[in-house]
């Protein structure tokens, strides 16, 4: 049953990346799942090295509004939606973050000293 089993997860693990094209995190994951599906659930820990293609990572580089987009958007939104903005594009926040965010998470006085 475990004959060849590291054979078996570095053929799994290549076909991931060259059929399946998934990212490296993807690949990672399953890779972490199996070892513990070998050592903690079938009680036979994968002893040889696993050299399967790996991903690339990836180069994606997020988007990002320019000044002038901002300049756009800010006036059209307002209230506590307006707040949230302006934590997302000023402080690089998430969106899950700056929902997240609570008022004691704030430094004022790192904020306002910074200003002046």
């Amino acid at each position: 049953m475990f004959d060849d089993s590291e054979a078996k997860v570095e053929a799994f693990l290549s076909y991931l990346t060259t059929e399946r094209k998934v990212a490296s995190a993807t690949q990672n994951q399953a890779m972490n799942a199996l070892v513990f599906l070998y050592k903690q659930v079938l009680d036979k820990p994968l002893i040889k090295r696993i050299e399967a293609i790996r991903s690339k990572t990836s180069r994606h580089v997020p988007v990002v509004l320019s000044l002038d987009e901002i300049r756009q958007v800010l006036p059209r939104v307002e209230g506590v939606a307006q707040l949230v903005v302006k934590l997302l594009y000023g402080g690089g926040l998430r969106i899950t973050e700056a929902v997240r965010l609570r008022v004691q998470d704030v430094d004022f006085d790192r904020t306002f000293r910074q200003r002046r």
